[in-house]
């Protein structure tokens, strides 16, 4: 989870990811779209892969990029747990023991 919320926590990896919300996309297509050397892209897209955020599939010479949208929903169910949404107890009420005073 802390690789997950790291990956995120760059403004040019949240942006690669809104890009693949529309579906995959090349490698090339993504540093296109960026004012910046190759191997940084390179950096960004490892970064989202090694958090599980993207996936590469390889198209003959192509990558080419998808979205892992298990992980996003890992990540916001995680902060909907924390601000006490949806069915579940708030993340610091859960953690506490049973018998302890609110």
């Amino acid at each position: 989870m802390n690789t997950l919320f790291k990956a995120l926590s760059h403004p040019v990896r949240r942006r690669i990811i809104a890009m693949l919300r529309g579906g995959p996309l090349a490698s090339g297509d993504i540093a296109a779209a960026f004012d910046m050397s190759w191997p940084t892209i390179t950096g960004h897209l490892n970064a989202l892969k090694e958090a599980g955020l993207v996936s590469p599939e390889r198209e003959g010479q192509t990558i080419r990029y998808r979205l892992e949208i298990s992980a996003v929903e890992e990540a916001m169910s995680f902060l909907m747990d924390i601000a006490g949404a949806g069915n579940r107890e708030p993340a610091d009420r859960a953690l506490k023991p049973q018998g302890t005073p609110e």
